[in-house]
């Protein structure tokens, strides 16, 4: 009988490794009780899965988060929000600074709002 050669399994064992490492798992729960744990999250500075190991009692990477917002723009959101502010949507750099400048006039009103 022939052997496998140790490094093809070897190598094949690495990659499957690599895969299994770790897995997202997402959980549909009702908006109630998904916004009491995000709004657990934001209160102690960090993001929804943080919050979520926390819950759980399993380690949290130490690591330093990024404070920022992500949206993702399709081809077609660059159109209209270049028509928006009256440019042309290959002008993206631009058209995240005014998205910016949006989002935080916007945050600004909410927390006058709020008083």
């Amino acid at each position: 009988m022939s052997q496998d050669k140790p490094t093809d399994d070897k190598s094949k064992w690495e990659s499957s490794r690599k895969a299994i490492k770790a897995t997202q798992v997402a959980f549909d729960m009702d908006e109630k009780l998904q916004y009491v744990i995000r709004r657990s999250a934001l209160d102690a500075g960090v993001g929804p899965p943080e919050q979520i190991r926390k819950i759980l009692d399993l380690p949290i990477n130490k690591r330093p988060k990024r404070p920022r917002l992500t949206v993702s723009l399709s081809v077609e959101d660059y159109h209209l929000l270049a028509e928006r502010y009256g440019m042309a949507p290959e002008q993206q750099l631009e058209i995240k600074r005014r998205v910016m400048d949006e989002l935080i006039n916007y945050a600004k009103s909410e927390i006058e709002d709020q008083r």
